[in-house]
């Protein structure tokens, strides 16, 4: 009686979880559609989940406009049946049982407005319908057309431990990327055949992770949802090719980050200038074996460096940052996707040329708001914009003088920005690279008077349209110049005379001698690090060439981050390096306006 009674009471149990399955299958999910006008096919994505066939999956189908809705059923049970199947014989063997089961049809049928699709009907004539559903089993699929859909996400190949790893592409249709949500996994049986083990689990979330040493050996998986407001989309996921290797161990910049521990606020506002080096200077056969030689090659790839790069951006918690020579691809698929994942967002101006690469400029939204933004090719403005008339009448005078300007790609930015936490408070920043070579002393001094007259001219232009509040402003970059030179006279004393050295330094080209020029400005200018030693350390150059400069009767320094020691910079022989990924390191200040 006992055994009869265990027995009734279990079929009791079995009935009621069959009957809570059915339950909770026959709920409405949903099944997604993605068909763009002139495309001749069409995507077909949703998760099955069903406890009785065992099966919790995302299935994804890519078919034609042209193919019967018979076809497509058929295709969408067979995928279904061989994923069944290929679990139960994992688990039981194979033999008679197996066949039997193999025998089992998925029935899979299409209704629109609770009426079933003729199978001879095409797909191109029915899936634009509203009210359709798609049933698998006791499985009711609402189909949403063209929702929003992730079409590629991807991984890079090369993920270090310690450092921030994010999808190396995303691609997204009907949605806001940044919208979309981000779950991070690892597998925990490390396993060097080819086959990636599929035992995950969830380590994180948001758009990048940084993995630990606990996850050397292990690959990643990325899963996106896509989503545009409170519209949800099916997900798609990425794994990396390769598992999480061991990064380079502490760099130098970490211990930078202790002075940068807490983001700034109120009055206070933190400034990063630094040039990045551009992978077009970096990864070529002369950068390898003439520039820096010590450097390993892998060192060198962009793929390693923004790694460093991300790493380092981020512990600053800067709210400002200036940056130089900045590939546009690492601006579009690198830093922005990544650093407006905490809350910054950055505006980017292209060199003049063939070149790719530019200056950037990112800030964080919670603190400052971009009001306008301004990218100025020096040459094309010196010749064209009124306010250098003066001076281009000059300079064309020689002809030498004036093609070597001309010829010249060099740009600089202007970004004014409101202040969130005080609205009377606007500053303009401006951001420059200025032109290199060892003979152009001149030019670089032409450089400099142009863009303080610009940025002079913004400021009083940003002056008249916030009546009743403050301007100010600061001027950053790579000016590839001294302190001994012209370019840091003209900013910090207002004033370089027609007699200056660097018109007629025999480091200048004689041919392009400067004559009867003077330069002056009315922005009171000073060196957040005054005159430091170098900014700069290759094992050709050591020198100071970056600075940040700000207004000093509207702003204080606060504090600037002290700069790596001498013995940190030759660790590796000198920059770039396994630990510093380029060739200048980046300056940080911790600014405060001025009480009024």
């Amino acid at each position: 009686m006992r055994i009869q009674s265990v027995l009734k009471l279990v079929n009791i149990r079995m009935i009621v979880f069959r009957i809570q399955i059915r339950e909770a299958c026959q709920k409405m999910q949903n099944a997604y559609i993605r068909c763009q006008d002139g495309e001749d096919q069409f995507q077909l994505s949703f998760q099955l989940r069903n406890g009785l066939l065992g099966v919790d999956r995302q299935f994804n189908f890519s078919r034609q406009l042209s193919e019967k809705v018979n076809d497509l059923l058929a295709r969408i049970s067979a995928n279904i049946e061989r994923r069944v199947n290929k679990k139960k014989k994992r688990k039981k063997g194979t033999g008679e049982e197996e066949k039997q089961e193999d025998g089992n049809k998925i029935e899979v049928s299409l209704f629109r407005g609770g009426e079933l699709v003729p199978g001879d009907q095409m797909c191109k004539d029915i899936i634009f319908d509203s009210e359709l559903y798609l049933q698998i089993l006791d499985t009711k699929f609402s189909i949403i057309l063209n929702a929003p859909w992730v079409s590629l996400i991807k991984l890079p190949s090369n993920i270090m431990a310690g450092f921030p790893v994010y999808p190396l592409k995303v691609e997204v249709l009907f949605a806001d990327k940044s919208e979309c949500r981000f779950v991070w996994y690892k597998n925990t049986t490390i396993n060097r055949g080819k086959k990636i083990p599929e035992d995950w689990v969830e380590v994180g979330s948001g758009y990048y992770y940084t993995p630990s040493t606990c996850d050397i050996g292990c690959h990643l998986k990325v899963v996106c949802a896509p989503q545009n407001g409170n519209v949800c989309g099916p997900t798609l996921g990425a794994v990396s090719i390769n598992p999480v290797e061991a990064g380079p161990g502490a760099c130098p910049f970490e211990l930078r980050h202790v002075f940068t521990k807490e983001r700034l606020n109120g009055r206070m506002f933190r400034v990063v200038s630094y040039n990045i080096l551009a992978d077009l200077y970096a990864d070529s056969e002369v950068s390898r074996t003439q520039l820096y030689p010590y450097c390993p090659p892998y060192a060198l790839s962009i793929d390693y460096r923004k790694q460093l790069i991300l790493k380092e951006l981020l512990g600053y918690n800067a709210d400002i940052i200036c940056l130089q020579e900045v590939d546009s691809k690492v601006f579009t698929n690198d830093l922005i996707p990544t650093l407006s994942s905490v809350g910054f967002n950055g505006v980017f101006h292209k060199k003049g040329g063939a070149v790719s690469e530019g200056l950037a400029c990112i800030f964080r939204e919670s603190r400052f708001r971009c009001v306008s933004s301004h990218g100025v090719h020096l040459a094309e403005e010196l010749k064209s914009n009124p306010l250098f008339a003066d001076l281009w009448n000059k300079v064309k005078e020689n002809e030498a003088l004036a093609n070597r300007i001309l010829e010249r790609t060099t740009c600089s930015q202007f970004v004014v920005f409101d202040s969130v936490d005080d609205s009377n408070e606007r500053i303009v920043v401006a951001n420059t690279h200025q032109y290199f070579h060892p003979d152009a002393d001149h030019i670089r001094l032409l450089q400099s008077g142009i863009t303080l007259i610009y940025l002079e001219h913004l400021v009083a232009e940003a002056a008249a349209e916030k009546q009743g509040g403050r301007v100010s402003c600061m001027f950053c970059g790579d000016f590839n110049s001294t302190p001994d030179w012209g370019v840091y006279r003209l900013i910090t004393t207002q004033h370089i005379p027609e007699d200056c050295i660097d018109w007629t330094s025999s480091k200048s080209n004689k041919d392009e001698e400067v004559k009867d020029v003077s330069l002056s400005h009315s922005l009171l200018l000073a060196s957040a690090y005054g005159k430091t030693e170098s900014t700069n350390f290759t094992e050709g150059f050591v020198g100071c060439l970056d600075y940040i400069f700000y207004q000093h009767d509207q702003l204080d320094v606060a504090q600037v981050v002290p700069l790596p020691s001498t013995e940190e910079l030759q660790q590796h022989v000198a920059l770039p390096s396994v630990v510093f990924p380029s060739d200048h390191v980046a300056l940080v200040a911790d600014m405060s306006w001025k009480q009024i």
